[in-house]
């Protein structure tokens, strides 16, 4: 009997790990940035990163992840060398994208990155919960749905879409 209990919970577990295995497969590799769009605490839907916005999130195998998201037509430093730029170029450089990197858990209907490194130092050490809206061969939603101040205003939501890069 004790044979047969142990053989259920290890064919359980197994049955588990491949689940969440085959559903990580899905999510692993490169997604390119198509929108990304907020809702404000007053209903406004508005462009979070411009009308053409432009971004990466790769996300690998062994649970390591990466995003980078910027303005579409952001103005080029005047000066190749970022430090010795004109501070209000380089205070409009920086309010123009965010990047950060870690580790990564997938359950299926959330995805939480794990901050390791980031443009905003308040961010090393969060945990940012995504909420996965949809997940195919090619489409990725992602949903913000913690409550956040952006520019001065109140942002109730956030949806990204990303498109499956080859």
């Amino acid at each position: 009997m004790t044979r047969l209990i142990v053989g259920m919970v290890l064919s359980i577990v197994l049955f588990q790990f491949q689940a969440q295995a085959q559903s990580n497969e899905k999510l692993v590799g490169t997604w390119k940035l198509i929108s990304a769009k907020i809702t404000t605490d007053k209903g406004e839907v508005r462009d979070s990163w411009g009308p053409h916005p432009e971004g990466l999130l790769m996300y690998t195998a062994d649970g390591r992840m990466s995003a980078i998201l910027s303005l579409g037509d952001r103005n080029p430093l005047s000066v190749s060398d970022f430090i010795s730029a004109p501070e209000a170029e380089r205070a409009q450089a920086f309010a123009s994208m965010t990047a950060y990197a870690g580790r990564y858990t997938y359950t299926g209907d959330k995805v939480v990155h794990h901050v390791e490194v980031a443009s905003m130092p308040k961010d090393v050490g969060a945990n940012m919960e995504r909420v996965v809206v949809k997940l195919n061969a090619e489409r990725l939603v992602l949903r913000v749905e913690k409550p956040y101040l952006r520019g001065g205003m109140m942002v109730q939501s956030q949806e990204l879409v990303w498109q499956k890069v080859k």
